[in-house]
């Protein structure tokens, strides 16, 4: 890869390494673990870079890749790790202090882990703010799907928060 190509990669990963944290974020607790997959996110952008042909937006791209390396690794570790036990979440806004709204912060990514790996990654696109549009793109399917699909990944959501906290203190 030519020196300019590679300060392009560089200053694109530098530019956008938030929306790469996220989704490491999003599928890993541990932070060393975390690391792992950020590199390994950024070797499959490297390693793609040169056939990206502009036919999508950069993010587009990006989220694409890191997503499949996301959910690749995902599957990987579900195979051969005991899935933790969320069954009794529960999130209380109301009144809330600063360690409260830690708590509830934790309970709604815990909430989101327990979504299939599709719902997963559509929800961490909406609350990107990333526009309907090119989450059908990111995903390959339609608009009109991707709307239908966020009403019931809100639903469920609901259903998974409103459960007995997981850590209550009473």
């Amino acid at each position: 890869m030519a020196i300019e190509e590679e300060k392009r990669f560089v200053s694109l990963i530098n530019e956008h390494q938030g929306l790469i944290h996220k989704i490491c974020f999003m599928y890993e607790n541990d932070s060393d673990v975390r690391n792992d997959l950020f590199q390994e996110i950024v070797f499959q952008l490297w390693k793609s870079f040169r056939s990206f042909r502009g036919e999508a937006k950069i993010t587009t791209w990006m989220y694409r890749i890191a997503l499949n390396t996301a959910i690749s690794r995902f599957r990987k570790q579900t195979r051969s790790v005991k899935t933790e036990d969320l069954k009794d979440l529960h999130l209380n806004i109301s009144d809330a202090s600063e360690d409260d709204m830690m708590e509830n912060i934790e309970h709604l990514r815990r909430s989101i882990q327990e979504l299939s790996e599709i719902e997963r990654a559509m929800i961490m696109m909406a609350l990107e703010e990333v526009p309907y549009d090119e989450i059908a793109e990111t995903i390959g399917i339609t608009q009109n799907n991707v709307r239908v699909r966020m009403n019931r990944i809100r639903e469920k959501l609901k259903k998974l928060m409103s459960h007995k906290p997981w850590n209550s203190k009473t």
